[in-house]
C-alpha cells in the first residue's frame, strides 16, 4: 500500500511536470501498473500506520549534517564517524541512503535564486504581527498571519488567524492561492509545526492532510533546514515591509476586519508600487506571471479540520479552549467533529446535530438556545422523577365499565 505521499507526488509529476507513467515508475521503482492505479485515486489513499524504521534513522541528522560539510565524502568515511557515534548496522544500508539523498545536497539551494522564472516558486511564512484586537466580551487576542509571496514579481497575500495549528495552516493557505488565483510549481516553507508532523528539513515528513492538499494542488513542497531564513528572504522582506507600511497608526475592530483592511490596502498600495529588484510595478509582473499558475481545482479541496471526542457528562465537546453545547441524552457518546476558520459542527453517526458558528474567546461557552432549554426541560423532569412529585391525571374508570358491558 503505498502512502499518501507517494500519490501526492505521482500526480505532481505525471500532471504537472509532465513524466510519463514510465518514468515514474522508474523514479520510485515501482510498477506501471500502480502508477496507474494512483493516477486513478482522485482522492488521497486511505493512511496507513508507518513502519519501523532501520538501524540508520537515528543518525540520519548526522548524515546530513556531513552532507551539508562534504556533499561528496565518501560512504567508507561517513560510516567510519556513525561507528563512533554508536552505529552497528552494515554499509550496505548506509550507501542505499546515500544514493537516494547525496543528489539533492550536490544540488542544494540551487532553488535561491535573485530571479525568477514566473509561477515558478512561491514562499509562505507565518507572521505573528505585535498587536492584540478583540475578539469579544472584552477579551483580546493576537493574531497571526499566513504571508505568501511570489518571488518573481513580489506580490503577496495575507490569509489572518488566531492560531498556528494544521487547522489553521491548511484553510489560510488555500485562501492565500485563491487570492493569486493559481498554484505555483513548488512552495518553500519553515520547518512549522502546522506543517511538520515529524523531522526537519530533508527528513521531514508532512502531515497527512497537508500532504494530501500539496497532492490534491500539484504543488512540490521545499522544506527548509532550520535557521535558514535566508532561503526564503522574499517572504521575510515583505514581512517586515507589512509591519513597517501596514500596520502603522490602524486600529482592528476584529479579525474580518484586518483582513478587508489588509486586502484593500493590498490591492491599492502594495500591488500598484514600483518594486526595485522587479524593475517594474508589482501588479504589472503579477499580471503576467498569473497567466504561469497551475489551475486551482475545482471543486477545491476540503481543507476543514475533523477530529473525533466524546461529549462531556455536561453536554459539551471542547474546540481549542472553547466549550460548544450539544443535545442532552449524549452524555458520554463518541462524535466526530469539523472546524474551519469560522464554523464549528458536531456529528453523531455521520447526522449533524449542532452547528456554531466559531469562537475565539478564551474559555469562551457557545450555547445554542434550543440545546439550552432542552436540557432545563430535562433536568426539570429528571429533578420531579427524583422528588416523586409527578402529576399523573386520574384514570376514568367508566371506560373499562364501558368495554366489559360490550364484550358481555
Amino acid at each position: 500500500m503505498y502512502s499518501v505521499h507517494d500519490w501526492a507526488e505521482v500526480h505532481r509529476l505525471h500532471h504537472r511536470e509532465g513524466w510519463s507513467k514510465t518514468a515514474i515508475a522508474r523514479r520510485f521503482s515501482m510498477s506501471r501498473n500502480t502508477v496507474d492505479r494512483l493516477l486513478r485515486l482522485q482522492e488521497p489513499p486511505c493512511y496507513e500506520r508507518r513502519v519501523k524504521g532501520s538501524l540508520l534513522d537515528p543518525f540520519k541528522r548526522d548524515i546530513a549534517e556531513m552532507l551539508d560539510t562534504d556533499a561528496e565524502a565518501p560512504a567508507t568515511v561517513i560510516l567510519e564517524h556513525l561507528h563512533a557515534r554508536g552505529y552497528e548496522g552494515r554499509i550496505t544500508i548506509l550507501k542505499d541512503y546515500l544514493k537516494q539523498e547525496r543528489p539533492r545536497y550536490l544540488a542544494r539551494r540551487s532553488f535561491q535564486r535573485t530571479s525568477y522564472i514566473p509561477g515558478e516558486i512561491g514562499q509562505f511564512d507565518w507572521w505573528d504581527l505585535p498587536i492584540q484586537i478583540p475578539v469579544g466580551k472584552e477579551r483580546f487576542r493576537r493574531p497571526h498571519g499566513l504571508v505568501a509571496t511570489l518571488p518573481h514579481s513580489a506580490a503577496h497575500e495575507t490569509v489572518f488567524t488566531f492560531t498556528k495549528t494544521m487547522g489553521d495552516f491548511c484553510p489560510a493557505f488555500m485562501g492565500t492561492l485563491e487570492r493569486f488565483g493559481g498554484v505555483p510549481t513548488a512552495g518553500v516553507f519553515d520547518n512549522d509545526s502546522s506543517i511538520i508532523a515529524t523531522g526537519s528539513g530533508k527528513n521531514a515528513v508532512l502531515h497527512d492532510e497537508v500532504a494530501a492538499l500539496f497532492g490534491q494542488l500539484a504543488l512540490k513542497p521545499i522544506i527548509l533546514e532550520k535557521e535558514r531564513p535566508e532561503s526564503k528572504g522574499q517572504v521575510e522582506r515583505t514581512v517586515g515591509y507589512l509591519e513597517r507600511s501596514f500596520l502603522p497608526l490602524r486600529s482592528f475592530e476584529c479579525i474580518e476586519d484586518l483582513q478587508d483592511q489588509h486586502d484593500t490596502w493590498a490591492r491599492d498600495k502594495a500591488h500598484p508600487r514600483h518594486h526595485r529588484r522587479v524593475g517594474a510595478r508589482v501588479a504589472d509582473a503579477y499580471n503576467v506571471e498569473r497567466g504561469y499558475l497551475h489551475p486551482l481545482p475545482d471543486p477545491r479541496p476540503d481543507t476543514d479540520f475533523r477530529f473525533e471526542t466524546r461529549a462531556t457528562k455536561d453536554l459539551f465537546i471542547r474546540v481549542s479552549g472553547a466549550d460548544y453545547s450539544i443535545p442532552p441524552g449524549l452524555s458520554g457518546r463518541r462524535l466526530a467533529v469539523r472546524t474551519s476558520l469560522h464554523e464549528v459542527v458536531v456529528y453523531l453517526e455521520g447526522s449533524e446535530i449542532a452547528r456554531h458558528s466559531r469562537s475565539y474567546v478564551p474559555a469562551d461557552v457557545v450555547l445554542d438556545p434550543t440545546h439550552a432549554r432542552a436540557l432545563r426541560l430535562s433536568r426539570e423532569a429528571t429533578n420531579h422523577l427524583a422528588s416523586g412529585d409527578v402529576e399523573l391525571e386520574a384514570p376514568d374508570l367508566s371506560r373499562y365499565d364501558e368495554l366489559i358491558g360490550a364484550l358481555t
